[in-house]
């Protein structure tokens, strides 16, 4: 009985058949499209973007009172070689913007600040128990610093020690420091008075 109930619609299922293969070709080949071997070109690499060089804004400039200047931008570093200890202050990565150094075989300290000077400049430290000016020279070496040399008994390295929070820094010629007083300069100046 089946036999003869399928042969009944043969003619129909034949039909259909043929009206179904277009429809159902499309997907098919799109089938096929998708098992492509082709491999596709890669994109463009895209064009580098150059930076646009912007000069840096001028520096605010500094108020009348060396107390409400902003503090200079860094940390403190304590180190010792085969000439004594020294501490050094600016940004990681960057050379120092200020030094403090303690000579043992001389005994000086030696106070150093990022920049070179002219005949006859000076450098004014400034505590919050006073301040005292000194001859400043340049150091010779590369980077250029200017340096002041005093005695570590010297009553200005007492006033920065002791100072509210900071120190300041007036060179000729070069900008003014606002530096925190950190125990690295102390501990220098205390390794050259032993």
């Amino acid at each position: 009985m089946r036999t003869s109930l399928a042969r009944s619609f043969w003619p129909y299922s034949l039909a259909m058949r043929i009206i179904a293969i277009p429809r159902l070709l499309p997907f098919a080949l799109l089938a096929l499209a998708g098992c492509s071997t082709a491999i596709p070109e890669p994109a463009p690499a895209p064009e580098p973007i150059k930076p646009v060089a912007t000069p840096a804004p001028a520096p605010a400039p500094l108020s009348d009172n060396w107390i409400d200047w902003p503090i200079t931008p860094g940390t403190w570093t304590y180190r010792e070689d085969g000439r004594g200890s020294l501490a050094l202050f600016g940004e990681i990565g960057k050379d120092a913007v200020f030094i403090i150094r303690c000579d043992q075989s001389r005994r000086q300290l030696f106070l150093s600040r990022a920049g070179a000077v002219g005949n006859g400049a000076t450098m004014l430290l400034r505590a919050s128990a006073g301040q005292a000016s000194y001859p400043a020279a340049n150091s010779g070496g590369t980077p250029a610093y200017a340096a002041i040399s005093v005695s570590p008994g010297d009553l200005m390295m007492d006033r920065i020690a002791y100072s509210r929070g900071r120190f300041a820094v007036e060179t000729s010629g070069l900008r003014s420091l606002a530096i925190p007083a950190w125990p690295e300069f102390s501990r220098v100046v205390e390794d050259c008075r032993r």
